[in-house]
């Protein structure tokens, strides 16, 4: 869309709450903050740690590993990492900050 283009866009949502609480208002804040939680959690989990092609497929392992993955990012977001993938090939390449960063 070229710059001081508007458009309209038609969204049909299905949801729980009482007629009188689901105004437009209301709806596009629940839809952003759903979105919100994909795309800070779940796009970093399946573009940074390429987790849609794991091979890990039989009982615990995909719970556990899914489980390393969110402990990993929220390790790196309480020390104020800004990028996670820059971040994550640096402590690869040298593992021994990864204990400091954990305080051991």
């Amino acid at each position: 869309m070229k710059d001081g283009e508007t458009s309209t866009e038609t969204v049909y949502l299905i949801t729980s709450l009482a007629e009188e609480r689901a105004d437009p208002k209301r709806l596009l804040a629940l839809n952003r903050g759903h979105w919100a939680i994909e795309n800070r959690l779940h796009w970093v989990r399946d573009v940074t740690f390429d987790e849609d092609r794991s091979t890990v497929r039989t009982r615990q392992g995909p719970r556990l590993m899914a489980s390393l993955r969110n402990l990993a990012i929220s390790l790196l977001r309480l020390i104020g990492t800004a990028n996670l993938a820059a971040k994550l090939r640096e402590l690869a390449a040298k593992p021994h900050k990864i204990l400091r960063l954990l305080g051991v």
